[in-house]
């Protein structure tokens, strides 16, 4: 019997464009549901822009448009990316719709009918000067653990201690740069620890018919929170906010957290809404369909905990599963900017390579187990080409032709004894690859295909088409060998279809056989006629992948300019400290060359306060500052940090250090007056140099 299954993969958030990170799971959900499908199941795959929340609100203020038209312009540029991608979903929404706000509305209003929700006086952060309660990591201040500066009012980076934001010494907001002040504020909150049982016999697999929710060592942070205890969780936000008023509670929002898996929900009544489904059929009590939620490792606290229990407490059913990936390294390590290795969607696409040879590079390495992926790019390259170029597409371009010029196209009524046992060994590969794909084994898939691959590549290299072609007395033998290769074909097509349902479909089209589902692939296409072969999956160009790299970095000519003006060091500076590089993007370096005293002195490094900072329209790169420099005036600088700190907003009123007697450099997006000083390998593990709040504007650093 044909299962019922909602999918879902996590919402990307609505302020900025789609990376190779996000990508990775995504992929991961679309293969997974395509998988699905091809087992004749019921599938509906839905998703979503994660669309409110302050920093929404604020990124729409920087650039002058109401968070409507900002979230509808990320939205747009969103989709452009699945489509491109060859994503298959039925629906795609957003959380800022009609209804999210009238299932969040509902789910809340059944809680606190229920009893779950408890409403108490806090005592809040409040911004004097930008008149608003401040959200954690909107304060910034001294750890009250270790002394480290300029932490969040959240957790602290340096030793990975947590706090509230009132436990912070000397805080200051990072809207304003003001000391804030507490104020009493009511917040509602989600009694979490009522659940406590309900989750522990979810993660038993009592309420999914004994299946496990997720991986074992997912399961495990997860009982290991729960040991913890469970605490109530805050669900309100104070206005200003974009987000949905909470019912009566005037200046009170619903906190993103708890409308945003809603979305997940409002997406798939949209999809209802059009169609003749019912969505009580998957989302009701009693449903006997599946939900399954594809996720980053980083929200499994979330979708373990609080998902589970706000669902079941509003007397709805509970998730099926959570599958879970880890992070996209590049290269070895974390995406980085200076490298080029920050890669967005859309400067892959834009470099012409192929959405499907990454789909499939993904798919070699992902498994269940949340662990991190690499991209590594010449082993990108060189797995593609040989997979799937040197193997499987292959395998038609050097048998297709004969068939079309011998035999008009027609296949052979049958296989020949030696034909017919390898088809068989290719067979029993191919048994379980539906449990494979259930079980997230997709690198498993791909070893499959590489296996079965060279099998079938090893038998027409043995028999040499080629050759028997010149001899007219054994056109029957010809038909047979190209036959069997491309019935091989057509079985490694279906194997490969979740993955690469594009070029699958124009591998269809040439064998003029559609490939239904896993079994359809089995079955024989003798005596059938395919069409004329064309090629289907050209090789990756190098140049194209070099070209995407350059496409990754952004211009940082005043950085390589003040290296090219530095002159050579006369005499060792020694110090009890190692140097250190003094660019945005400079990866950091186990030594570096010493310096004279006065090679050190004509840089003019100061403290600037910022006034503004906002994204650069045209750059995915680019923030732009304007910093007040005292008695120096205000400087506008382009610094290339947007990967490590994508909330721009929360940069004003901080100080920062920056070189003062830089030569300008007129960049396309205008003068930049200065470099901003940070630390870091680049790409998201960049920090920028900080100074003390007393530190007037303009100040000299000595």
């Amino acid at each position: 019997m044909a299962r019922r299954i909602l999918v879902t993969n996590a919402l990307p958030y609505a302020n900025g464009p789609l990376h190779l990170g996000h990508m990775l799971g995504y992929i991961q959900a679309d293969i997974w549901a395509g998988a699905q499908r091809m087992q004749g199941n019921e599938v509906w795959y839905v998703a979503g822009e994660d669309a409110h929340g302050t920093p929404i609100m604020l990124a729409a203020e920087k650039v002058g448009k109401t968070p409507e038209d900002y979230i509808a312009d990320i939205r747009a540029g969103h989709e452009a990316d699945f489509t491109d991608f060859h994503f298959s979903y039925d629906q795609y929404h957003t959380t800022h719709s009609p209804e999210n706000r009238e299932l969040a509305t509902s789910i809340y209003t059944r809680l606190r009918d229920a009893g779950y929700i408890a409403r108490r006086d806090i005592q809040q952060l409040y911004d004097p000067e930008r008149d608003m309660f401040l959200p954690d990591r909107y304060i910034k201040g001294t750890c009250p653990n270790c002394g480290t500066p300029d932490q969040y009012g959240d957790n602290c980076e340096n030793c990975g201690a947590t706090y509230a934001p009132t436990d912070l010494i000397n805080p200051y907001s990072v809207m304003s740069g003001a000391t804030p002040i507490l104020r009493d504020s009511e917040h509602y909150f989600f009694e979490l620890g009522k659940f406590e049982q309900l989750l522990r016999d979810w993660f038993a697999g009592k309420l999914t018919g004994g299946k496990s929710v997720a991986h074992s060592s997912v399961s495990a942070k997860l009982a290991e929170w729960l040991d913890g205890g469970l605490r109530d969780w805050d669900i309100s936000r104070d206005a200003p906010y974009f987000g949905f008023p909470i019912p009566d509670a005037p200046g009170k929002f619903f906190y993103v957290w708890l409308d945003a898996p809603v979305g997940y929900l409002a997406s798939f009544k949209a999809l209802c809404d059009r169609t003749d489904l019912r969505f009580d059929d998957f989302l009701g009590p009693d449903s006997t369909a599946e939900m399954h939620h594809f996720i980053g490792k980083d929200i499994i606290n979330f979708h373990g905990l609080f998902w589970p229990a706000m669902l079941h407490g509003a007397k709805m059913r509970v998730p099926t599963a959570l599958h879970v990936n880890g992070y996209l390294t590049v290269n070895g390590a974390k995406m980085s900017k200076s490298r080029g290795t920050f890669i967005q969607a859309r400067t892959y696409l834009a470099s012409g390579l192929d959405p499907e040879a990454l789909r499939y590079y993904f798919a070699t390495m992902l498994s269940a187990t949340p662990v991190d992926v690499d991209l590594d790019l010449k082993s990108f390259e060189e797995r593609v080409n040989s997979h799937l170029v040197g193997k499987w597409a292959n395998i038609a371009s050097r048998t297709a032709g004969f068939l079309h010029t011998y035999f008009a196209g027609k296949l052979a009524d049958g296989f020949d004894a030696e034909a017919q046992a390898i088809w068989h060994d290719l067979l029993a590969q191919y048994e379980g690859i539906e449990a494979v794909y259930e079980a997230d084994d997709f690198a498993e898939v791909s070893r499959r295909f590489v296996a079965m691959s060279d099998a079938v590549n090893g038998y027409i290299a043995a028999k040499a088409p080629w050759v028997i072609a010149k001899d007219e007395a054994r056109r029957d033998e010809l038909q047979q060998v190209c036959s069997f290769a491309i019935n091989a074909f057509r079985l490694l097509s279906g194997l490969l279809k979740p993955i690469l349902p594009t070029t699958v479909a124009a591998a269809e089209a040439f064998l003029g056989a559609p490939i239904g589902d896993f079994a359809d692939a089995r079955r024989e296409l003798h005596g059938h006629t395919v069409n004329a072969f064309s090629p289907l999956f050209g090789r990756l160009d190098p140049k194209k992948i070099e070209a995407m790299v350059e496409g990754s970095k952004e211009s940082l000519t005043p950085a390589e300019q003040a290296k090219a003006n530095a002159p050579a060091a006369k005499k060792p500076f020694k110090s009890k400290e190692a140097a250190k590089p003094m660019t945005d993007t400079a990866p950091a370096a186990d030594t570096a060359a010493t310096i004279s005293i006065d090679d050190f002195a004509k840089l003019d490094l100061r403290i600037g306060k910022v006034l503004a900072c906002e994204f650069v329209e045209g750059s995915d790169k680019l923030l732009r500052f304007e910093l007040d420099g005292g008695p120096l005036g205000k400087r506008q600088i382009f610094s290339g940090i947007r990967a490590a700190y994508g909330e721009p907003e929360t940069l004003v009123g901080r100080n920062v250090v920056f070189i003062a007697n830089l030569a300008p450099r007129k960049m396309r997006f205008g003068l930049s007056e200065g470099m901003i000083l940070s630390a870091g390998d680049g790409g998201a593990d960049l920090f920028l140099l900080d100074a003390d709040q007393g530190a007037a504007p303009g100040a000299t650093v000595r």
